[in-house]
């Protein structure tokens, strides 16, 4: 087996080696950070669900939508008391392609634990009202609603006119042009809320939230300076899903090189992968 040689000016040892595995793994984990703009949408949803009315959140992917809805699941979990049925909120559930009746029904009963899935789409569909009923489902969040079938929209329809569930579909413009197609749909989904990329301000407002609370590196980064904001500008285009993944990997790229912070040529080198 050939012996490897690392030239001593490569090898970097200004971080533990223990601490650098253990940031290595904080920055690998999924985290959601609670921004004016989640915030926002929240409050709008709360109105929603206590209204039970039905309503569509809209934007381009990266924007946030998808963590932003989990968060408001997460912020509504279920509850459960001996012997009785367990009390659900808010159930979320991600379309997979070409949704049809049974899959929707299907993955609603899975979501709420319920092990009985078998029979005739009607048998599921009445099995599906008794328990969204028996949990208390106040609404229903369908991401990757673009994805459901026409047959599909109007069973969905159907939950929000005959429970009173509000009903919150969440997608890109494509849900929006499917969702006008039908007229009697987009009665019922009129109310909509609008994602939008980050502008300027809110890119280095939103950079120094990750450097201080996602990062945590051992030094400060600077990334707000005019340089590091230019190329992240460039590189995300107010995608925070963009900026997220490129302050992570580059977080990730200065610890392995043993630097206790992300410098200029580092965020450059991974910034440019995204472009």
């Amino acid at each position: 087996m050939p012996e490897i040689i690392i030239p001593p000016r490569l090898v970097r040892t200004d971080i533990d080696q223990d601490e650098m595995h253990a940031a290595i793994v904080r920055l690998q984990r999924r985290c959601i950070v609670e921004l004016e703009q989640m915030q926002q949408l929240h409050q709008w949803l709360d109105n929603k669900r206590l209204s039970r009315q039905a309503c569509r959140v809209i934007g381009e992917s990266r924007t946030g939508k998808t963590f932003a809805c989990d968060a408001y699941r997460l912020r509504h979990l279920g509850t459960q008391e001996n012997g009785e049925a367990p009390k659900v909120p808010v159930l979320y559930w991600h379309c997979p392609p070409e949704c049809t009746p049974r899959e929707l029904f299907v993955g609603i009963l899975d979501y709420l634990q319920y092990q009985i899935t078998r029979g005739t789409v009607d048998e599921i569909r009445a099995r599906v009202y008794h328990i969204l009923k028996a949990c208390q489902v106040e609404m229903i969040v369908l991401d990757e609603a673009h994805r459901l079938r026409p047959k599909t929209f109007s069973e969905v329809s159907d939950i929000f006119d005959q429970l009173r569930i509000a009903v919150v579909l969440v997608g890109t413009d494509r849900l929006d042009a499917v969702v006008r197609r039908d007229e009697q749909v987009h009665h019922r989904f009129m109310a909509c809320h609008r994602f939008h990329r980050l502008n300027a301000a809110q890119l280095e407002e939103t950079t120094a939230i990750w450097e201080e609370y996602v990062l945590k590196l051992p030094e400060s980064s600077n990334l707000g300076s005019e340089k590091m904001q230019l190329v992240l500008g460039q590189a995300t285009r107010g995608y925070i899903g963009l900026l997220d993944m490129i302050l992570r990997e580059s977080a990730i790229q200065a610890l392995k090189q043993g630097q206790p912070r992300i410098d200029l040529a580092t965020l450059t080198q991974v910034a440019a992968e995204y472009r």
